[in-house]
């Protein structure tokens, strides 16, 4: 049976893993939401919208300020359109004619229904609570439209395709609405900026709980730092963000970065995955479960993850390194989203999408370039130090540069310089520290961390 069609796999001769044929297959059809270029589509943008569809009206105003994965309308249309497709992909073959195609009295087994779950959910009445669809299609008071028979155990083909034509609507706790409706986000830290086009929007005060969204649009030289309950289990999206600093010090469900640029993002652990597509530049510094990169050009990745790292196409000069950071709540919030600090594949990553052979798309920092990050906030918590430590390289550059100091500090004070010497000794070391702050980028950084006259304490909401 269905149920029991699997594709599967050994994995080092002691795991063995598995995905639902069914559901596979309805992965592998949505895929074609992006018909104009395969290649576009592996790289990780798998839901634009059609070329030749009308853009929903929240979404026409400045469209380039959206990017097409986020429009939950269009995604909505290309399941309507291809409704009777993706049920004919889900039938057994003896319910297809010779040219595979359904006919009125086609039935449709609850495996199918299960697995188009993947795909459809819903709820009752506009209730708040959602359920999957074959929870809504098996419940006995909609027998009649779903069209199950509880002789045959199976659907109607043409009952179940007219039900779902009739009931599908856009997702309420999408990009799209959360952008249009959301609750905009207040922030414990901001600095000023070119704030007027940025979009900062949530939908936690409605959303059920696996729903919960946060979304970020074009953030330009901004600091940005949140650690609330607005953030926890969260699905993140952040698009276009340039030259900022962003701090989401709270466990996250998952987080996506798009087509930002010159930026650094400090995540709290991130339940699921993390993917990046279309960005330049860019630091992320995280804990999280499973990473992606895709179409990406010089962005540094200090991370710590049980998995091994997926660099998909399109990606030049991928830096890998340790995680290298740590705030008071961290080792709390990786237990809640159940990450430890083993096993820790940073530093092999898998090069999903081979192009020309280039072996050469990553690097793991040299230890003579690694610097540990100090998160300049304060926070209630345990945690005083980076989980796991340092691999013992990096931890060796450290020493050997704490050594230099000590050296030099040593140094200065058996130069025994007079008063004067040392005021003007200061003056020039003071302005060579500046130089370099602005040589390197830094200076920004540091300017936007002065804090607001209430201070700089993190606040809960």
């Amino acid at each position: 049976g269905a149920d029991r069609l699997r594709f599967g796999f050994s994995f080092h001769h002691f795991l063995a893993l598995s995905v639902d044929t069914l559901q596979f297959l309805l992965f592998l059809y949505i895929q074609q939401l992006n018909k104009v270029s395969l290649r576009t589509s592996l790289i990780g943008e798998e839901w634009p919208s059609p070329r030749n569809r009308p853009q929903s009206p929240d979404l026409t105003e400045k469209s380039s300020c959206h990017p097409k994965n986020w429009n939950d309308y269009s995604h909505q249309a290309f399941v309507c359109d291809h409704l009777s497709d993706l049920l004919e992909l889900l039938l057994d073959p003896e319910q297809l004619t010779a040219s595979f195609h359904s006919t009125h009295s086609s039935l449709v087994s609850r495996e199918a229904v299960m697995a188009l779950s993947f795909l459809i959910e819903g709820t009752v009445s506009r209730a708040r609570k959602i359920y999957p669809l074959h929870e809504l299609a098996l419940w006995q008071p909609l027998h009649a439209e779903s069209g199950f028979s509880r002789i045959s155990k199976t659907f109607s083909f043409y009952k179940l395709e007219a039900w779902l034509r009739a009931c599908l609507t856009g997702n309420p706790f999408g990009t799209s609405a959360c952008l249009k409706s959301g609750k905009k986000l207040a922030w414990a830290h901001q600095v000023e900026g070119t704030t007027k086009r940025a979009k900062i929007a949530c939908n936690t005060h409605v959303a059920p709980r696996m729903h919960r969204m946060v979304v970020m649009s074009q953030v330009y030289k901004q600091t940005l730092a949140k650690s609330s309950d607005t953030l926890v289990g969260a699905h993140v999206k952040i698009h276009r963000c340039n030259e900022s600093f962003i701090y989401l010090l709270s466990p996250l469900r998952s987080v996506t970065i798009e087509k930002c640029r010159n930026s650094t993002f400090v995540l709290g652990p991130v339940q699921t995955a993390l993917h990046l597509h279309s960005c330049d530049n860019i630091k992320v510094i995280a804990v999280c479960h499973r990473l992606s990169v895709s179409s990406t050009a010089g962005c540094i990745f200090h991370i710590l993850t049980p998995t091994r790292p997926l660099i998909l196409s399109g990606n030049q000069t991928v830096t890998f390194a340790p995680f290298h950071t740590h705030y008071p709540m961290l080792e709390d919030h990786m237990a809640r989203t159940g990450l430890a600090t083993v096993p820790n594949y940073w530093d092999n990553p898998m090069i999903v999408c081979r192009e020309n052979s280039d072996t050469s798309v990553f690097r793991l920092l040299p230890p003579c370039e690694f610097y540990v990050f100090i998160i300049p906030f304060e926070m209630e918590g345990d945690t005083t130090e980076i989980p796991g430590g340092l691999p013992a390289a990096y931890q060796k550059a450290l020493a050997q540069r704490e050594q230099k100091i000590q050296i030099w500090q040593k140094t200065v004070k058996e130069a025994r310089l007079t008063k004067d010497q040392r005021k003007q000794f200061q003056v020039l070391v003071e302005n060579k520290f500046y130089e370099w702050l602005i040589n390197t980028g830094h200076r920004q950084q540091l300017d936007s961390l002065v804090p607001p006259a209430a201070g700089s304490k993190q606040a809960a909401g």
